[in-house]
């Protein structure tokens, strides 16, 4: 029996695997880094043991330094989560020699499919050799892992080198494997896979389709259980090749088998030996708790012949702290508030006031609906994100919005090139227009000293904010009788929380929330500006700023001051969040001052170069 369960990860999957294991009764130990002493998983847990350092490298992905915590936690099995350790087979085998319980398939069968080489090897593909023009475009793939690290799409043949060389630096960073291959690239294909869950006796289950074709920089962001308008005939095509590959290496487990679908023919993939992020949909749809199912293999115990039947539809939709309408940048900063809707299932790794650093994925939450039809679960899911709070740095909580309600994903028309064709229009601003004369409303009582009767009435006062990169000035007046009054709208009620405005006939209330200059007026973000710019902030035409903080790990081969450089030309790369950033040169020009080196940690605003515009 199963008695202590320590997981192998952090966030949000660790928090996951907790909660069932306390359903179980079953004792539970976190593993933390140091930039993860005070994360969510290690708070939550029975028990938790310090890993030295912050990077993967010295902490997550240190196999030995997690078996000694399993044993002196008294621990007796290990659950790896997604990512990270998770398809490693010498940590699998490291933890079966120490005797403790594996929870995940057998290191051979791991090591078979673990490897995207070895497993095309296994189904009877193989990668492409040397690339010729008539064979572009085509994928660059790290071996080992997933979630769109060390992926490339190459579409000119200049272009393969220096794709080869960034996705090996951060496939070596984030899986400690550095080994790529290349594949055929099938544009706009759907992104379909299978979930199995096998037992020890020799059943292996196929739990239907998933459809994740909706993802952005070769990792997914919208994920659904049923895959809509899939033939039948290729449901059961795909679910048989699924089976197939799990009987291939007596794989014991959940697993995930994926496919690239274009029309009615299937490309296999991979096998990912290990549980999705994506998994509650399969869950919700088919009313299992796949960890409790896991934990009860890794006991030995039977699965019935039969899986239940399905029923429904669910859709997941994972919420970043990123910025979709610059390159995806990872944000970071404070999670003031962060509360979703009851009716939805939340998953994740944050609550109140935690801090979303630099060095691991972005994701803060997955929010799952499930409901009777498909329609009715997108309606529920972006309702459910529409109305969440979130105070703290920008998410792509408005781009999940969007693309839920998007004419090619309500009709099931979408594929993998969505965003590639949609991102300026589900990117777009559309702020809220009367929000910045909320949230000056809000500051002024909750600032004033006065208030009260006033024989005549005020000069307008006026505030400044920065919303979706413009400066709004907003004016207002105080009345004679104490209130307040904007040029055609009427101010019904203003506190420092709570506005209440009329404009044409509409009452519209708004919440307002101030920390610093950062102020959210229900889901609009604005940034507080002082009533004079403040004139040592200023840079020097051409100044090329950090957009976030990272590290920069390598700058552009001959790139020395005084340089010639094109618009768009990529000037350095920065690592964050266990993603490579290009420093796109905003004109064409001269380098005229190079301000960093590799290995260089900067933060956000950090000038990193400046180019002189020809």
């Amino acid at each position: 029996m199963i008695t202590s369960v320590l997981v192998a990860n952090r966030g949000e999957i660790a928090c996951r695997v907790f909660r069932t294991c306390g359903e179980l009764g079953i004792r539970t130990v976190a593993v933390y880094s140091d930039a993860d002493a005070n994360a969510l998983h290690t708070r939550v847990a029975d028990a938790a043991v310090r890993l030295p350092g912050a990077a993967p490298s010295d902490t997550y992905l240190r196999g030995d330094l997690i078996v000694k915590a399993a044993l002196a936690s008294g621990a007796n099995a290990v659950h790896p989560g997604y990512g990270f350790l998770s398809e490693n087979a010498d940590f699998a085998r490291a933890v079966l020699d120490a005797g403790l319980v594996w929870i995940g398939p057998p290191p051979e069968a791991i090591e078979a499919m673990a490897s995207k080489t070895r497993a095309k090897e296994l189904m009877g593909l193989a990668p492409l050799g040397e690339v010729a023009d008539t064979d572009l475009p085509v994928l660059v793939k790290a071996a080992a892992g997933g979630g769109g690290r060390g992926m490339r799409v190459v579409r000119r043949l200049e272009e393969l080198a220096p794709a080869l060389e960034s996705a090996r630096t951060e496939a070596a960073s984030a899986f400690g494997d550095g080994e790529v291959f290349v594949e055929p690239y099938v544009e706009n294909g759907r992104h379909v896979e299978v979930q199995i869950l096998a037992d020890t006796h020799g059943t292996v289950w196929a739990l239907g389709t998933r459809d994740c074709s909706l993802q952005r920089r070769h990792q997914k962001v919208i994920e659904e259980a049923p895959a809509p308008g899939l033939a039948p005939e290729l449901a059961d095509s795909l679910h048989d090749m699924a089976v197939h590959a799990a009987r291939a290496v007596d794989y014991v487990g959940a697993g995930t088998v994926e496919f690239l679908v274009a029309g009615d023919k299937a490309h296999f993939l991979e096998m990912n030996t290990r549980l999705q992020v994506e998994h509650p949909v399969t869950e919700a749809v088919f009313g299992l708790d796949l960890v409790a199912e896991q934990l009860r293999i890794a006991e030995g115990r039977a699965l019935p012949d039969e899986p239940p039947h399905a029923r429904g539809h669910a859709i997941e939709a994972r919420l970043y702290a990123e910025d979709p309408a610059h390159d995806w940048a990872p944000q970071t900063g404070t999670l003031h508030r962060f509360a979703v809707p009851d009716g939805v299932r939340l998953d994740t790794g944050f609550t109140d006031g935690d801090d979303i650093g630099v060095h691991y994925d972005p994701m803060l939450a997955k929010l799952v609906a499930h409901a009777p039809t498909r329609a009715e679960a997108i309606r529920k899911l972006a309702g459910a994100l529409d109305r969440a709070t979130l105070h703290g740095p920008p998410t792509n909580r408005d781009l999940l919005v969007r693309s839920l309600r998007h004419e090619e994903f309500t009709t099931a028309r979408m594929d993998t090139g969505f965003y590639d064709r949609h991102l300026p229009t589900l990117t777009a601003p559309t702020p809220d227009p009367h929000a910045p004369l909320a949230a000056a409303l809000a500051d002024t009582h909750g600032r004033s000293r006065f208030g009260g009767w006033r024989n005549v009435p005020s000069q307008p006062q006026t505030k400044r904010y920065a919303l979706a990169g413009e400066e709004i000035e907003v004016r207002y007046r105080h009345t004679r009788a104490g209130g307040l009054e904007a040029d055609g709208v009427r101010v019904v009620h203003a506190d420092a929380r709570l506005v209440v405005l009329e404009a044409d006939g509409v009452r519209r209330t708004f919440e307002v929330a101030r920390y610093g200059d950062e102020i959210h007026v229900n889901t609009t973000r604005l940034t507080a500006l002082p009533r004079f710019p403040d004139p040592t902030a200023q840079h020097a035409q051409g100044s090329l700023l950090a957009p976030m903080p990272g590290t920069v790990v390598r700058v552009a081969d001959g790139l020395t001051e005084g340089a010639a450089v094109q618009a768009g030309q990529p000037l350095l790369w920065l690592e964050a969040m266990k993603m490579e950033h290009k420093v796109l040169a905003p004109s064409t020009g001269t380098l005229s001052a190079l301000h960093v080196v590799p290995g260089q940690q900067v933060t956000v605003g950090s000038l990193l170069a400046v180019v002189r515009e020809t």
